[in-house]
């Protein structure tokens, strides 16, 4: 009889389903300087949630403060709060301050540098809401803003004007104004909850508000677009993936950045998420001194398909204020595009796309396979630069301009 996501109820239970091999390459994250909790407080998301780091007497528990974070922290508190779960801060490196995991959730100086090019609403989501809280650009899906909360306040957040600030909390009125919008608007097949991370919320909201959703005959695709089998996979629980699993289909998309968070629990979170019916992609964002390299962007890729989670997008970094230390060339995602193609499965490799500024939308960039074009023949290179030539039917051939 095959497992279901029940079946499935610590870490140990993943060797029915994948060999050691397989198991190896996801390393357990423990509980580092937090041994001493119970494993029921560990595994409970709402401890994880309170015991949250927002201060810098909680981040020298964990890490070896260094001065330019904790001047980062003094100065951008009120910008923008620090948050990060225990079981995030585990995956911290305790004395390198250029950690991977630590440059996504510490207090950088480079946040105290606003460009004149940075935006506050960068992606123009708010231009584009017809009703508070829902943002509606493409013409059959929309984007459903849930909450304000996240486990962690990810320093690259592209929504820092509304992300951990409680007054942009959506309140039950803008839940039941979004979903009346929904409602009447037939035209929408697919939406996507989003926040803050609507996985934050209780069960119980996110069942009222994924069944409202189902029971609209309108609605095809319900999309989860959560960063808790990131950094707080104890959130994923069975009364949750029971929601999943009733209101089918669901769609999860998830937001790993770097093999360091790529851990034997968030493997845990990821398979019972499969068994309970959902297909998952992951949307990662180019980040310089985190993950803008070849090599680190193949392993996640790999690592992604061995937790049965399709690499989705790559994001261009957007320009929201305070995180142009975070920002790479377009050239260096084509670079990485193109080391890639035909080098590594199709499987896994991502769309690179820059969200255009200003609400232009996901605009693809990619490396050029077409060398030349003339008449119905097409020079093409592969990827080792090999070129090739491919003859279209002549009836398709761009025409001539004749005098």
């Amino acid at each position: 009889m095959a497992l279901t996501y029940k079946d499935l109820k610590k870490l140990e239970d993943l060797e029915q389903l994948y060999p050691k091999h397989i198991l190896d390459k996801f390393p357990i994250a423990g509980k580092g300087v937090w041994k001493d909790v119970s494993d029921e407080d560990w595994n409970n998301w709402i401890w994880q949630q309170k015991k949250r780091i927002t201060n810098l007497e909680g981040l020298g528990k964990a890490v070896k403060v260094t001065k330019d974070e904790s001047d980062a922290f003094e100065k951008s508190h009120e910008l923008f709060h620090m948050g990060i779960t225990p079981y995030y801060a585990v995956l911290m490196d305790h004395d390198d301050p250029n950690c991977p995991v630590r440059l996504q959730s510490v207090p950088n100086p480079g946040e105290l540098s606003i460009l004149e090019t940075d935006m506050e609403d960068p992606l123009a989501e708010e231009r584009d809401m017809p009703v508070p809280g829902i943002t509606h650009r493409y013409p059959d899906r929309v984007l459903f803003y849930t909450t304000h909360n996240c486990p962690v306040y990810c320093r690259h957040c592209t929504r820092k004007r509304k992300v951990s600030d409680p007054s942009t909390s959506a309140a039950n009125a803008q839940i039941e104004g979004g979903l009346a919008y929904i409602k009447s608007n037939t035209k929408i097949r697919d939406v996507i909850l989003s926040g803050g991370d609507p996985l934050s919320l209780s069960n119980n909201k996110l069942e009222h508000i994924i069944k409202s959703l189902r029971e609209m005959p309108h609605i095809e695709m319900i999309r989860l677009g959560t960063r808790n089998l990131v950094t707080l996979p104890q959130r994923v629980d069975d009364a949750l993936l029971d929601i999943i699993a009733k209101y089918q289909p669901v769609h999860v998309n998830t937001h790993f950045n770097h093999p360091k968070e790529m851990t034997r629990e968030a493997l845990f979170t990821a398979t019972r998420i499969a068994l309970a019916g959902s297909t998952m992609g992951n949307q990662m964002v180019l980040l310089r001194g985190v993950n803008d390299n070849l090599e680190i962007v193949k392993e996640v890729c790999h690592k992604l398909l061995l937790m049965r989670i399709r690499p989705y997008y790559i994001y261009q970094c957007d320009l929201s204020q305070g995180i142009s230390h975070f920002r790479t060339s377009i050239e260096k995602g084509i670079e990485i595009i193109q080391g890639l193609r035909g080098w590594t499965s199709g499987l896994a490799i991502p769309h690179f796309v820059v969200d255009a500024p200003g609400g232009g939308g996901k605009i693809p960039v990619g490396p050029d396979y077409i060398v030349s074009r003339d008449g119905n023949k097409v020079i093409l290179r592969n990827y080792e630069g090999k070129e090739f030539t491919y003859y279209e039917p002549e009836e398709l051939a761009p025409k001539k301009m004749t005098k």
